[in-house]
């Protein structure tokens, strides 16, 4: 049975380099994997999306509403704008960070509020995850897409704990390892 995971957040995020983790820790399974990635106005902040499905045999990378067993948001509102692609027995693994949106950013909006409590009441499986103040402990900002790969590792039980590693020593450069294997952890950790 094919299984379906969405990556979500913001041009700038890290998100193609989570994906293509996940992506590496999949194929080291042994399953089919296919991966898609739709870029909005990625380099200005806009919304990124990464659809990756696995199994014994995948036709297509394309997920549709109501599909996804997971969906990994690395932005609240990201998580709100994606929730109705959610099966309703997935899981919704939310870093609570807030990046204003262009139309934020330039006056024409308001970022919304009770975003977290509105998941939360739509019924879904939520776990949030604080990521930015862990990655700046583990010594970088920009670390928070490792956090969160981590926290979704964790339930993932169809990936062993080795193939992730495996996976990020293959998908980092080197002299960043370290760093990232500490971030993973603490997210794995959570």
């Amino acid at each position: 049975m094919n299984k379906s995971i969405m990556i979500v957040g913001v041009g700038g995020q890290g998100t193609l380099l989570a994906s293509r983790i996940l992506g590496a820790a999949l194929l080291d399974c042994g399953y089919d994997v296919k991966v898609s990635e739709v870029h909005g106005m990625s380099q200005r902040g806009g919304s990124v999306v990464t659809y990756v499905r696995f199994g014994e045999k995948v036709s297509s990378p394309i997920i549709e509403k109501g599909e996804a067993d997971i969906i990994l948001a690395f932005e609240k509102l990201e998580a709100a704008r994606w929730l109705e692609y959610l099966k309703p027995d997935g899981k919704i693994i939310v870093n609570t960070q807030q990046i204003d949106p262009m139309p934020v950013v330039m006056g024409a909006a308001e970022y919304p509020d009770g975003i977290i409590e509105a998941l939360k009441a739509s019924g879904a499986d939520i776990e949030t995850v604080d990521a930015l103040p862990m990655a700046v402990e583990a010594g970088n900002s920009k670390a928070v897409n490792v956090i969160l790969i981590g926290a979704m590792a964790k339930n993932m039980t169809v990936v062993a704990k080795e193939k992730w590693i495996k996976a990020l020593e293959e998908s980092v450069p080197p002299k960043f390892l370290d760093l990232n294997m500490k971030a993973f952890e603490m997210g794995y950790n959570i």
